[in-house]
């Protein structure tokens, strides 16, 4: 497999059982194997696209002074920005090239009670980027909503499974920028190797090169996405859920060539949370004598703390 699977949307949402059915097998196939593809069709219109980069892009160019603004300690990272160095890879004591930005969940008056969610930093100097952030953020939710429905029927599941998990979670959308490279890492790359923490990720087509995958025999390769398409991977959380039926796939964002280093690198992921409440324990139709259950039972919520803590981003 020189690249990642491209498949269609249109094809799980049109009324054809074939093409959906052959959808959901695609998914699947694609989840066990290599835990990343690639998807056409989706919510998100090149406009969302476009407004979006240009807004991020108008922020990171800010000065650390006026960014540093929207860095808020009692957040944990969890919404604003973080600036350049202060996350790493599990295990990783060099700090990723980037700095970044997070969108966290809209929710209505009614349910903002029901959620101990911090609020999304308005930006003052930017008066669209945040109508940016969260019109981008709603169009991946609901790509993703129907991703995990595909996911639900290849586990033999009701295709609403994951309805309830992940409406109103505590998903997060997050504008990276890899900023120019002026002298030799130590040991530092944009983005190390790493397995995402959530259940799925959305990715938007990253501006420049470097997204890679570890494929099954151990062998790098670029993650390429069609034009209008987007990279969609399997996250830690979906995986232990699924007993490693489905793969969270070893994924890195490597150093340019060094006639490259002189240019920023955008990227925007979007990482689907579930609520803080929903049981990662292992589903039992995932387990049996070949595959014993792998994992001890966590709830999404303290599996992302003891995850943040990890990387760095929070302390214990």
């Amino acid at each position: 497999m020189s690249n990642i699977p491209s498949l269609d949307l249109n094809d799980f949402l049109s009324n054809d059982k074939t093409r959906k059915d052959a959808f959901v097998k695609s998914v699947g196939k694609a989840y066990q194997e290599i835990g990343f593809l690639s998807l056409k069709n989706h919510f998100l219109s090149n406009d969302n696209v476009e407004d979006l980069y240009k807004q991020i892009k108008s922020f990171f160019d800010m000065s650390f002074e006026a960014k540093s603004k929207y860095e808020f300690e009692g957040f944990k990272g969890q919404r604003g920005y973080t600036s350049f160095g202060k996350e790493h890879a599990k295990g990783k004591k060099e700090g990723d090239l980037k700095e970044f930005w997070h969108f966290g969940q809209y929710l209505s008056e009614s349910d903002k009670s029901k959620f101990n969610y911090p609020e999304n930093p308005f930006v003052t100097e930017i008066p669209d980027f945040n109508k940016a952030g969260e019109v981008t953020y709603k169009a991946l939710e609901k790509t993703g909503l129907f991703v995990l429905r595909a996911i639900a029927l290849f586990l033999d599941l009701e295709e609403d499974h994951f309805d309830k998990y992940v409406l109103n979670g505590n998903s997060i959308l997050r504008p990276i920028h890899y900023p120019p490279i002026t002298k030799e890492p130590d040991n530092a790359v944009r983005a190390a190797a790493h397995g995402d923490i959530n259940l799925i990720t959305l990715l938007m087509g990253a501006h420049g090169k470097g997204l890679q995958v570890k494929n099954n025999k151990g062998e790098w390769i670029d993650a390429i996405a069609g034009e209008d398409e987007i990279v969609v991977n399997v996250g830690d959380m979906l995986s232990r859920y699924t007993n490693n039926k489905l793969k969270s796939t070893i994924h890195r964002v490597v150093n340019p060539p060094k006639e490259y280093w002189s240019k920023s690198r955008y990227s925007i992921p979007f990482f689907l949370h579930p609520i803080g409440t929903m049981k990662l324990n292992v589903l039992e139709n995932c387990i049996d004598n070949q595959n014993p259950k792998g994992f001890e039972d966590i709830t999404a919520h303290d599996f992302l703390i003891n995850r943040l803590i990890d990387i760095g981003v929070m302390k214990k």
